[in-house]
């Protein structure tokens, strides 16, 4: 699944999430698609951030907690997945279009997650809490996920 990193909020998020060249986090165009050497060497730095939903990380001692994140997204289920996935929930089985949004919106939220943390001085996120919901009316369904988790720093020699 291909990612993309928009030049000026430094998120990195699944393709198909974009439109056209604005980021769905901060609505920036991002018309030539390429970062500055320096926003690629903090997206680097970003994605180390280490994440567990466990309230500690295997062999790493907590040195500082930052303090409780949060990212929340929304997203839309579109017409022909609606349609789709109510074809599925008729005749039964897997709705392919709907798991696509389900991990689209876990993935971005999950690195809207790396990035708070990265921008507190952290380098790990510890008790991850992912909550989904659904938002419908006048026939449009959105999904709403709520990531949260607390932000860690570990101890440099436990590593």
């Amino acid at each position: 699944m291909s990612e993309r990193t928009c030049t000026k909020c430094i998120t990195s998020s699944v393709a198909a999430v974009w439109n056209g060249d604005l980021c769905p986090r901060c609505g920036f165009r991002n018309d030539d698609g390429k970062a500055s050497a320096a926003l690629v060497a903090s997206k680097i730095q970003m994605d180390a951030v280490k994440l567990t939903t466990t309230p500690t990380y295997p062999n790493l001692e907590i040195e500082e907690v930052k303090g409780v994140i949060t990212a929340e997204c929304v997203f839309g289920m579109n017409v022909f997945r609606d349609f789709f996935a109510g074809m599925t929930d008729f005749f039964g089985g897997r709705s392919e279009a709907s798991q696509k949004v389900l991990r689209d919106a876990r993935e971005t939220c999950l690195n809207e997650l790396k990035k708070e943390a990265y921008e507190l001085g952290a380098d790990g996120i510890i008790g991850i809490d992912l909550d989904y919901s659904e938002i419908s009316g006048k026939g449009k369904g959105m999904l709403f996920l709520v990531a949260s988790g607390t932000a860690v720093k570990f101890r440099l020699d436990a590593e």
